[in-house]
């Protein structure tokens, strides 16, 4: 199995329980990017928003859907593809650039790709291309993130794994720890993984706080800047 660093249980267990946007404020704090990076913007958008929250390793690849590959025309049957995502340890999340000038015209995942990539250990799919035979994918709990849905799989083949893609302004390297919801994808940064769920409960309390402080009473300009004072 290759070796890439990895963050404890009880973070990916975090991740799992707390929405994006909340996780996006706490990785804020810490001030180790700007705040209009670490996102996909535009380029994929939840399929199934009523799913929870997942987080896992990036495993990425290249894939085009216009053309024949040169050997095959299964997009599935490539098995050096499936060596390699066995090989990143898990959970992981699936993450391939559509290369074609028109991503999309073809779904590389759907089913039966879905239901491979999970008993290897996927929680999930991330593309700018498209996925197909969303009910049956919904049902196994497989989140998707992409641009479209299409009828057909075309001619999806797999160009290349394991180089980093971008994906939405987003850069994805196999290894990276993602975090993904109804609201998108983000990267969570390793070096402070470890300390998000302090700096989140934080975040959460203060909220609560101003929340409370609007439902109640006598709410007042002065009263509120007071809170963001305080």
């Amino acid at each position: 199995m290759q070796k890439i660093p990895q963050v404890s249980h009880d973070v990916l267990d975090f991740l799992r329980a707390t929405d994006t946007c909340t996780v996006s404020n706490a990785i804020e704090a810490f001030n180790v990017r700007m705040r209009n990076e670490g996102y996909i913007l535009d380029a994929a958008r939840c399929l199934f928003p009523k799913l929870p929250p997942i987080a896992g390793y990036a495993v990425t690849g290249r894939i085009r859907t216009t053309a024949p590959p040169i050997s095959g025309l299964s997009y599935y049957q490539n098995v050096e593809w499936w060596e390699f995502v066995a090989g990143i340890p898990g959970p992981k999340i699936i993450a391939l650039a559509d290369m074609d000038k028109a991503p999309g015209t073809g779904a590389f995942v759907g089913e039966i790709h879905a239901q491979i990539s999970k008993a290897l250990g996927c929680v999930g799919y991330i593309s700018n291309g498209a996925v197909r035979d969303v009910p049956a994918v919904e049902a196994i709990g497989f989140q998707c993130f992409a641009g479209s849905v299409c009828v057909s799989h075309a001619y999806g083949h797999m160009v290349e794994f394991g180089e980093p893609i971008e994906i939405g302004c987003l850069k994805i390297q196999t290894g990276d720890l993602l975090h993904a919801d109804l609201h998108g994808v983000q990267k969570v940064p390793l070096q402070i993984a470890p300390d998000l769920p302090a700096a989140a409960a934080k975040i959460i309390a203060r909220e609560a706080h101003l929340i409370n402080l609007c439902k109640k009473p006598g709410f007042s300009i002065e009263k509120l800047a007071a809170a963001l004072r305080s």
